[in-house]
């Protein structure tokens, strides 16, 4: 065979898969390898070359630069080649995954590039920091913190009044700052102000640990933290203005001097009432200079620093009514004052004998209104105000409020308003002379309230003659008691609800009981005594029962709901209000439009029926319109649309919300257009227009109410009488027997005048709508011991729907002889008076009479109305054993009535 064709020889080792192998192992087993070939092939220890497989091999072998020169030996090229990868594992700068390691260790990073990678993270995040920190510039405090205007509307959009901006705000020097104020803030909020540098870990950790237990807490953040809060960003709780406060406040520690922060947050915190800056502050509180401040005075600025809606002791009841009521306030301001006095002796700011002498808490003054909000400008913005802060669904607050930037948009029409106002003042001139009755005509107040009853919209209100004078807002609730203004929500809750079946349990379902019309027949005696709805005396806590007067002690025998409503009769609807329950006379009132709040009377007595409560008359006048658009309830409301930074945040919907069977509500408003055109309401009537209308006077003749509507506005006027201290808490309601001329008030005297008059106005120009026919409903039931007709047809015609003149009432056990005066026609005032020999004066209206007291019932007097007849001379809410009430006109648990 020739020799080109012999077989090449094979490469010791087993060919090239043995070589694969060998290069897959390794280091240390090719090495061993390598050892064993070379004991095995005598040749490879001659130095002789290495054998190829195929010239690709070899190729390859010469690429990586022979075995030889890789490590020598017969199989240096297998063992270099896995050696150079090792070597270039070495040299990695970043040994991940790890060479050298199998399994998951080949992938857990060693401690070297943990350590490694973390100092490097620290080190970039501090380079970053350093840069951020040296680029931060702190935004100019003034451009950040000056307040804007809050610009309020009328209804026609025309502007009413600009309110806060820099007015309420004026700056101090750091030396203007009364010692005592810096060192209460430093106890209060940052005990290590002036040492430490803008953050304060430890404070943080304390007001922590602090809260944990429950007690007072320093704030977490430091006086320059809040410092920049307040002055140089938004309120946006977000993650990007945290950092921003962070590197502003450590930018501000360094660069800004202790006075200069100190200065600063005083000089821009917000302590409520409107006022910005310590300097406010003091003129809002205490009517002095921030110089003039004393350490106890300061301690309470202090607390207001903390949250003023909830430290101000007048309360802000639009924000919380419960939590952040006038008493709640009071209590939590105390609490921190002096908690505030004792910190400052801890930290040896104020002597423990100075301390002592700070017994007393320094109650400031009531809140005052800006100059540019007297009249009744200011009122009407508190209105608008407490509105929207409550029932905003942007949750702003009172204090961003108070910022400014907003565009309020109200309800209020200036002329409505301006035409009440002017009908309230026309009797003030008129009738309220305080030189010549100074008992008797000093702090006489009126308050009035109109309501659109299609809407809801408050049109006008009157709070009082000075809103920079008189604080308390008279439209709002003020504890004058409403009388027999609440009889209709008792026939109401007849009608919807029923009379209780004598023979059943208390709680009775609706086919348990009778639907009540107001043709039904109760006893209208002076002196009735009072039963629970099974014919049981109703006794009360001291196990006394109960007699109800009417006023002038006049009896009336059976009368019907309709004519007991008419003459203003107590006894008839306070047993009424028993026989359908008490509760669903509160029911009847709430579902109307009164709130079940505060100025809610106690509904488990009789009294309850007669106008114990004391709602506002926004409240009274919104009730009624209910009545008006047949059983449809709408919340008054004062702002229709809120504006701020040109966009709308707020916007008033409308809604409706059914409160009573239409068929009920038109027949109250029926039986109380009947009290306008027959009964005590005859001041109120408009010619050529439908009006309902009910008068109220209270126990002790302490307050007066009407309270009544046309189909399209509903109107509340109150009148009475209250010491002029504002700051009293429990202030008292005065007797108004004598004011104004008067042997006493009522109803249908001034209230019903003043009403009268502003009505006439306010729908002058509006079309003539007529209230709806009322459809027969309920059943004729007796109550009170009135007793059923017999079969026998009688002689004496039976009241009718339209008109009622019952006989004139049969002697009883309970009332007199009939005197002359009951020989005239019912509400024939002229001859009652002419027989008891008066003369009539005619109270303004034409419709008064000033009588002698000769046999007269009432004394005489009038002033025009049954009103006068029926809610004058009686101490309703007292009988044998009971007391007459508080000071304040709320009763006794029997007050109220006519």
């Amino acid at each position: 065979m020739s020799e080109h064709r012999r077989k090449a020889p094979q490469p010791q080792g087993g060919g090239r898969a043995a070589a694969r192998r060998a290069a897959q192992q390794p280091a240390g087993r090719r090495s061993d390898a390598s050892r064993r070939a070379t004991q095995e092939s005598p040749s490879a220890a001659h130095g002789e070359e290495p054998s190829y497989g195929s010239r690709a091999e070899a190729r390859r072998a010469a690429q990586r630069g022979g075995g030889r020169r890789r490590g020598g030996g017969d199989s240096g090229g297998h063992e270099g080649r896995g050696r150079g990868r090792a070597d270039s594992g070495k040299k990695r700068f970043i040994d991940y995954p790890r060479v050298g390691k199998y399994g998951f260790r080949r992938w857990v990073p060693s401690w070297k590039l943990v350590s490694g990678l973390c100092l490097g993270f620290l080190g970039l995040m501090m380079g970053a920091a350093g840069i951020a920190y040296a680029m931060v510039v702190p935004p100019k405090v003034l451009d950040a913190a000056k307040a804007q205007n809050n610009v309020y509307y009328w209804a026609d959009d025309t502007q009413m009044v600009a309110t806060g901006g820099s007015v309420n705000r004026q700056k101090l020097e750091y030396a203007q700052i009364p010692p005592a104020m810096r060192n209460a803030v430093i106890s209060a909020e940052n005990k290590s102000f002036d040492t430490d540098r803008g953050i304060d870990p430890m404070g943080i950790a304390r007001a922590v640990w602090n809260m944990a237990k429950g007690g007072e807490t320093q704030g977490g953040s430091t006086i320059t933290q809040q410092y920049v809060k307040n002055s140089m960003l938004s309120q946006d709780q977000t993650l990007s203005r945290k950092v921003k406060e962070l590197f502003i406040t450590l930018k501000v520690g360094e660069t800004v001097s202790k006075p200069k922060v100190m200065e600063g947050y005083l000089n821009v915190s917000y302590y409520g009432r409107g006022a910005s800056g310590l300097q406010a502050a003091a003129r809002a509180y205490y009517n002095k200079d921030a110089a003039d401040l004393d350490e106890s005075q300061c301690a309470f600025l202090a607390t207001l620093l903390k949250g003023a809606s909830y430290y101000d002791p007048a309360g802000a009841p639009e924000v919380d009514k419960v939590a952040a009521s006038a008493k709640a306030n009071t209590e939590r301001a105390k609490e921190r004052w002096s908690w505030i006095l004792d910190e400052m002796v801890k930290d040896k700011k104020l002597s423990a004998a100075k301390r002592a002498t700070f017994d007393e808490f320094p109650m400031p003054i009531q809140p005052r209104k800006d100059a540019k909000l007297g009249g009744q400008t200011g009122y009407l913005v508190e209105l608008a105000t407490k509105y929207f802060l409550a029932h905003n669904t942007e949750n702003v607050t009172e204090k961003e409020l108070a910022q400014g930037g907003y565009e309020i948009h109200t309800t209020f029409d200036r002329k409505k308003v301006a035409s009440l106002e002017k009908s309230i003042q026309a009797v003030y001139k008129a009738e309220i002379d305080t030189d010549k009755r100074p008992d008797e005509d000093t702090h006489v107040e009126f308050g009035g309230a109109s309501v659109d009853t299609k809407t809801g919209a408050i049109v006008a209100t009157y709070g009082g003659q000075d809103a920079t004078e008189h604080y308390t807002n008279n439209a709002d609730a003020t504890g004058a008691q409403v009388g027999s203004t609440f009889k209709p929500f008792v026939l109401a809750a007849a009608m919807e609800y029923g009379k209780r079946n004598p023979g059943l349990q208390k709680e009775q379902s609706a086919s348990e009981r009778t639907p009540v019309s107001p043709k039904s027949m109760y006893n209208g005696d002076n002196k009735l005594k009072i039963t629970n709805y099974d014919g049981t005396v109703w006794l009360n806590d001291d196990n006394k029962e109960w007699l109800q007067t009417n006023d002038g002690d006049e009896s009336y025998g059976d009368i019907s709901l309709r004519y007991a409503m008419e003459r203003s009769a107590n006894s008839p609807y306070v047993q009424l209000g028993m026989d359908v329950g008490t509760d669903k006379v509160k029911q009847a009132a709430i579902a109307a439009g009164l709130r079940d709040d505060e100025y809610m009377a106690d509904a488990s007595v009789p009294s309850f029926s007669i106008g114990t409560s004391s709602p506002s008359a926004i409240r009274m006048a919104g009730s009624y319109a209910t009545f008006a658009t047949s059983g449809k309830q709408r919340e008054p409301f004062s702002v229709t649309e809120v504006k701020h930074d040109g966009a709308v945040i707020y916007q008033h919907e409308t809604k409706t919300e059914p409160a009573f069977p239409s068929v009920v509500a038109d027949n109250v408003t029926d039986v109380l257009k009947n009290v306008v055109e027959k009964g005590t309401g005859k001041p109120a009537r408009i010619p050529g227009r439908d009006v309902a209308g009910k008068t109220g006077t209270t126990d002790g003749n302490k307050s007066a109410w009407f309270v009544g509507y046309t189909p399209q506005l509903s109107t509340a006027v109150s009148m009475f009488r209250m010491d002029d201290d504002e700051t009293k808490k429990n202030r008292k309601f005065l007797e108004m027997y004598g004011t104004g001329g008067e042997t006493s008030i009522h109803g249908a005297s001034f209230p019903a005048q003043i009403w009268h008059d502003y009505m006439t106005e306010a729908v002058k120009g509006s079309k003539v709508v007529s209230f709806p026919k009322p459809e027969p409903y309920g059943d004729t039931v007796f109550g009170g011991g009135a007793v059923s007709p017999s079969p026998t047809p009688s002689p004496t015609p039976s009241p009718s729907e339209s008109s009622e003149t019952p006989p004139p009432p049969s002697p009883t056990p309970s009332s007199p002889s009939p005197t002359p005066s009951e020989t005239c026609a019912p509400l024939d005032w002229e001859c009652r008076n002419n027989q008891n020999g008066g003369t009539t004066n005619g109270n303004g209206n034409g419709n008064g009479t000033e009588g002698t007291t000769d046999g007269s019932t009432d004394g005489g007097t009038d002033a025009g109305t049954t009103d006068g007849g029926t809610d004058t001379g009686t101490s309703e809410g007292t009988t044998e054993g009971t007391t007459e009430g508080d000071e304040n006109g709320r009763g006794g648990i029997f007050g109220g009535g006519g």
